[in-house]
Protein backbone atom coordinates (compact mmCIF):
# COMPACT_ATOMS: atom_id res chain seq x y z
CA UNK A 1 0.00 0.00 0.00
CA UNK A 2 1.35 3.21 -0.76
CA UNK A 3 1.73 6.00 1.74
CA UNK A 4 -0.66 9.23 1.81
CA UNK A 5 0.13 12.11 -0.02
CA UNK A 6 -0.86 15.65 1.05
CA UNK A 7 -2.75 16.18 -2.48
CA UNK A 8 -5.05 18.96 -1.42
CA UNK A 9 -3.98 22.63 -1.20
CA UNK A 10 -5.78 25.40 -0.21
CA UNK A 11 -4.06 29.84 -0.71
CA UNK A 12 -4.93 32.70 -0.23
CA UNK A 13 -4.41 35.46 -2.74
CA UNK A 14 -6.03 38.84 -4.13
CA UNK A 15 -4.15 38.35 -7.57
CA UNK A 16 -7.05 36.42 -9.23
CA UNK A 17 -10.74 37.14 -10.30
CA UNK A 18 -13.11 36.28 -6.84
CA UNK A 19 -15.51 38.53 -7.95
CA UNK A 20 -16.88 39.33 -11.17
CA UNK A 21 -18.52 36.44 -13.06
CA UNK A 22 -17.49 35.93 -17.12
CA UNK A 23 -19.68 35.47 -19.41
CA UNK A 24 -18.63 32.11 -20.60
CA UNK A 25 -18.64 30.45 -16.46
CA UNK A 26 -20.86 27.47 -16.50
CA UNK A 27 -22.32 28.66 -13.30
CA UNK A 28 -21.66 32.68 -11.31
CA UNK A 29 -18.89 30.87 -9.01
CA UNK A 30 -16.82 29.60 -11.52
CA UNK A 31 -14.01 32.00 -10.46
CA UNK A 32 -10.34 30.17 -10.65
CA UNK A 33 -9.57 30.43 -15.49
CA UNK A 34 -6.69 32.69 -14.67
CA UNK A 35 -5.48 30.63 -11.74
CA UNK A 36 -5.28 27.80 -13.80
CA UNK A 37 -3.71 30.26 -16.67
CA UNK A 38 -1.00 31.49 -14.32
CA UNK A 39 -0.32 27.94 -13.24
CA UNK A 40 0.36 25.95 -17.05
CA UNK A 41 2.41 29.22 -17.71
CA UNK A 42 4.32 28.45 -14.39
CA UNK A 43 4.25 24.78 -15.13
CA UNK A 44 5.49 25.23 -18.77
CA UNK A 45 8.51 27.84 -17.93
CA UNK A 46 9.27 24.87 -15.74
CA UNK A 47 9.99 22.60 -18.20
CA UNK A 48 6.74 20.55 -17.19
CA UNK A 49 4.20 19.56 -20.34
CA UNK A 50 0.56 21.15 -19.59
CA UNK A 51 -2.22 21.68 -21.04
CA UNK A 52 -2.80 24.68 -23.84
CA UNK A 53 -5.50 25.99 -21.63
CA UNK A 54 -7.65 25.46 -18.71
CA UNK A 55 -11.12 23.08 -18.68
CA UNK A 56 -13.81 24.26 -16.73
CA UNK A 57 -16.36 22.69 -14.27
CA UNK A 58 -19.61 23.81 -12.40
CA UNK A 59 -17.41 24.83 -9.77
CA UNK A 60 -13.75 25.76 -10.80
CA UNK A 61 -11.48 25.08 -13.43
CA UNK A 62 -8.75 22.30 -14.29
CA UNK A 63 -5.85 21.80 -16.15
CA UNK A 64 -3.40 18.30 -17.14
CA UNK A 65 0.22 18.30 -16.71
CA UNK A 66 2.22 15.48 -16.98
CA UNK A 67 5.76 14.91 -14.21
CA UNK A 68 7.81 12.32 -15.34
CA UNK A 69 6.04 10.77 -17.45
CA UNK A 70 2.80 10.61 -15.56
CA UNK A 71 0.44 12.66 -15.83
CA UNK A 72 -2.12 14.23 -13.85
CA UNK A 73 -4.91 17.04 -12.99
CA UNK A 74 -5.51 19.50 -10.93
CA UNK A 75 -8.39 21.29 -9.61
CA UNK A 76 -9.20 24.47 -8.58
CA UNK A 77 -12.02 26.16 -7.43
CA UNK A 78 -12.88 29.53 -4.85
CA UNK A 79 -14.63 29.19 -1.54
CA UNK A 80 -15.86 32.46 -0.19
CA UNK A 81 -15.81 32.74 3.38
CA UNK A 82 -18.49 35.73 3.81
CA UNK A 83 -19.18 39.27 1.86
CA UNK A 84 -16.70 40.88 3.40
CA UNK A 85 -13.80 38.46 3.28
CA UNK A 86 -12.12 36.92 -0.41
CA UNK A 87 -12.00 33.77 0.68
CA UNK A 88 -9.58 30.53 0.15
CA UNK A 89 -8.79 29.30 -3.03
CA UNK A 90 -9.05 25.29 -2.93
CA UNK A 91 -6.73 22.89 -5.67
CA UNK A 92 -6.04 19.53 -5.60
CA UNK A 93 -4.70 16.74 -7.24
CA UNK A 94 -6.06 13.89 -9.30
CA UNK A 95 -3.91 11.30 -11.61
CA UNK A 96 -6.12 11.49 -14.93
CA UNK A 97 -7.54 8.36 -15.69
CA UNK A 98 -10.19 6.92 -18.45
CA UNK A 99 -13.72 6.83 -17.35
CA UNK A 100 -13.35 3.11 -16.00
CA UNK A 101 -10.47 3.99 -13.64
CA UNK A 102 -12.78 7.02 -12.85
CA UNK A 103 -15.57 5.16 -12.16
CA UNK A 104 -13.25 2.61 -9.71
CA UNK A 105 -11.88 5.49 -7.90
CA UNK A 106 -7.91 5.49 -9.83
CA UNK A 107 -7.88 9.38 -9.89
CA UNK A 108 -7.14 9.61 -6.17
CA UNK A 109 -4.54 6.48 -6.42
CA UNK A 110 -1.25 6.71 -7.98
CA UNK A 111 -0.63 10.91 -7.19
CA UNK A 112 3.57 11.35 -7.56
CA UNK A 113 4.91 13.18 -5.07
CA UNK A 114 6.44 15.05 -8.16
CA UNK A 115 3.46 16.09 -8.75
CA UNK A 116 2.66 17.70 -5.34
CA UNK A 117 6.18 19.15 -5.43
CA UNK A 118 5.85 21.10 -9.17
CA UNK A 119 2.15 22.93 -7.92
CA UNK A 120 3.93 23.37 -4.43
CA UNK A 121 7.04 24.94 -5.95
CA UNK A 122 5.04 27.69 -8.01
CA UNK A 123 2.71 28.15 -5.06
CA UNK A 124 5.06 28.72 -2.44
CA UNK A 125 8.09 30.94 -4.53
CA UNK A 126 4.98 33.35 -6.07
CA UNK A 127 5.05 37.00 -4.33
CA UNK A 128 1.02 36.70 -5.71
CA UNK A 129 0.38 33.92 -3.19
CA UNK A 130 0.56 33.27 0.63
CA UNK A 131 -0.59 30.74 3.53
CA UNK A 132 -0.18 27.84 1.02
CA UNK A 133 -1.13 24.80 3.23
CA UNK A 134 -1.37 20.86 2.10
CA UNK A 135 -4.26 18.90 3.72
CA UNK A 136 -4.76 14.74 3.36
CA UNK A 137 -8.31 13.91 1.59
CA UNK A 138 -10.57 13.41 4.00
CA UNK A 139 -14.05 13.28 2.04
CA UNK A 140 -16.38 13.68 4.38
CA UNK A 141 -15.55 16.65 6.35
CA UNK A 142 -14.70 18.39 3.48
CA UNK A 143 -17.90 17.57 1.31
CA UNK A 144 -20.24 19.23 4.44
CA UNK A 145 -17.86 22.28 3.68
CA UNK A 146 -17.55 23.10 0.75
CA UNK A 147 -21.10 22.19 -0.07
CA UNK A 148 -21.92 24.62 2.82
CA UNK A 149 -20.29 27.61 1.04
CA UNK A 150 -21.74 26.91 -2.58
CA UNK A 151 -24.85 25.77 -1.98
CA UNK A 152 -24.08 21.84 -2.85
CA UNK A 153 -21.86 21.08 -5.48
CA UNK A 154 -21.31 18.08 -6.78
CA UNK A 155 -17.46 17.38 -7.18
CA UNK A 156 -17.20 18.83 -3.04
CA UNK A 157 -16.19 15.39 -2.00
CA UNK A 158 -12.41 16.16 -4.04
CA UNK A 159 -11.97 19.57 -1.64
CA UNK A 160 -10.36 19.70 1.92
CA UNK A 161 -10.83 22.34 4.75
Amino acid sequence: MEPETRTVVTFESAAFNMAEPKDYFINPCCFGDDVAKWLISELRKQGVEADEKPGQEDFGWYLNFKVNGTEHTFVVGHRPNSDSEAGTWIGWLERSRGLVGSLLGGRKRGIRPSAVEAIHGILSTSPLIRDVRWHFQRERYVKHRFQESRGGISRASHLAA
